[in-house]
């Protein structure tokens, strides 16, 4: 008897899901909480799913008794009373990411951190491009795994940006090449303490053998104890890039250079001038890109070829324009204070800067601690302003001001700055108290860039 697959979330990814096992053929059943989603709606949108079984805002019982796998959407928190239920029930808890694993095929390249995954992610993308003719991107950069785990081939290489929410739920997944870019404290709203974040960022691990590498940044001292405890179980072979120092068997910045150790032999790749992406926080995401280029034995001519051709993904400190001078910078994806963080550092100008946004839970005083002699002026945001504002008092730093509206902040920068400035949107908080997504506050602040006076 086929096992019966109950999908938790109705969104992107739930979608994703539902259609992947439909595909393949499985029994399955839709299930959202939200009790104003309309099963007949969501039918009706998606000609293939006439017949499916579809619940939504209380769970009945018979359902739960004849499911045999609930896979949890990236957003579902796996401590909701109807998660605790299924396992009560004997279900097995899946994430999005454990399903298309198993369905799929391929050798996987796996990428999580607080910040920089996505930048990581694309470029690890183009430098695999260069060498295999399957290659997919997928996961939290915005292309559910599931989508296209049924295309997937033996030969295929997949290179996935995996989330601390995604990582809750893996089982069997295991990335041949796994990297963790840093941990520093973000999402805490949801996984309530920093030791269940760091738990679930180093669950990337948990499936991975001796032929399998894991890259970490050995300038965070979480991930520097946690290579320690992988290379003396022996496990996994442990790869180290920094920014700072030259890190003997990894990959480093030397003078100026993209340096790596990784073949065993020091490695000139390239000067970092010739990357178009700005910051020491690139050159470490270009640094962990190498790494997996290697390891999966990518040739550095072409290595190089893909440095050399990468621009900056979109709201990651994306150039926008130039208006009367002034240069604007789309860094919506920064999310949280360190993102923000690495985006106020990579301004090499005074700063206009757009910040504020959802409250997860975090302390804006380190983001804060870096405006002095960089930030010229402060335009708020959003529910997090007066917190912002109260963390800006407290280092004496008071150049900031209240807006109600995106672009009535973006007006009090572009007339704050002057020839030689920039404004830069950077909120060091999520978007969903004003906007639908970062995506979208992010195109909003490139459109009405483009269309102020000169």
């Amino acid at each position: 008897m086929s096992e019966i697959y109950l999908v938790v979330g109705a969104g992107k990814s739930g979608i994703a899901a539902i259609d992947l096992l439909l595909r393949e053929g499985k029994d399955c059943i839709l299930y959202d909480g939200n009790e104003k989603l309309s099963a007949e709606d969501l039918r009706n949108q998606h000609e293939n799913w006439k017949d499916l079984p579809i619940y939504t805002g209380n769970l009945p019982e018979e359902v739960l008794e004849k499911a045999d796998i609930a896979v949890l959407s990236p957003g579902v928190p796996t401590d909701l009373p109807v998660v605790d239920q299924m396992r009560e029930h004997g279900l097995k808890i899946w994430g999005e990411v454990e399903l298309a694993y198993e369905l799929g095929k391929g050798t996987v390249c796996a990428i999580t951190g607080t910040n920089g995954k996505t930048t990581t992610t694309s470029l690890t993308g183009e430098i695999m491009k260069t060498a295999f003719d399957s290659v997919f991107v997928v996961g939290n950069i915005g292309i559910p795994y599931t989508g296209v785990a049924d295309q997937t081939r033996d030969d295929s290489v997949i290179v996935a940006e995996i989330s601390s929410f995604m990582l809750e739920t893996i089982d069997e997944f295991h990335p041949h090449v796994s990297a963790i870019l840093n941990i520093t404290p973000d999402h805490l709203n949801r996984h309530h303490t920093m030791e269940n974040y760091i738990r679930a960022k180093e669950n990337i691990t948990k499936n991975q053998t001796k032929g399998d590498v894991v890259i970490l940044n050995y300038e965070d001292s979480v991930l520097r104890e946690f290579g320690k405890s992988l290379t003396e179980k022996n496990t996994v072979r442990v790869v180290y890039f920094s920014s700072k120092e030259a890190v003997p068997g990894g990959m480093y910045v030397e003078n100026g250079h993209l340096i790596s150790e990784f073949s065993g032999e020091k490695t000139d790749i390239l000067d970092v001038k010739e990357l178009n992406i700005v910051g020491a926080h690139n050159y470490e995401n270009a640094l962990a890109a190498i790494a997996f280029g290697q390891a999966m034995g990518v040739s550095l001519d072409n290595i190089r070829k893909a440095l050399r051709n990468f621009k900056a993904v979109p709201h990651r400190i994306e150039y926008t324009c130039e208006k009367r001078g002034v240069r604007f910078y789309n860094d919506s994806k920064g999310t949280n204070p360190d993102a923000a963080i690495k985006a106020v550092d990579a301004m090499e100008w005074p700063t206009c800067l757009i910040g504020g946004g959802f409250d997860k839970g975090n302390d804006f005083t380190e983001w804060v601690s870096h405006f002095p002699g960089k930030v010229k002026k402060l335009a708020l945001i959003g529910v997090t302003a007066k917190k912002i504002a109260e963390a800006c008092d407290k280092i004496g730093f008071h150049d900031y001001v209240f807006c109600n509206s995106l672009e009535e902040a973006i007006d009090r920068c572009y007339e704050a700055a002057e020839s030689g400035d920039c404004v830069l949107l950077s909120p060091a908080c999520a978007s969903w108290d004003m906007f639908k997504s970062y995506e979208q506050r992010g195109d909003l602040f490139k459109d009405y860039v483009r269309k102020l006076p000169e």
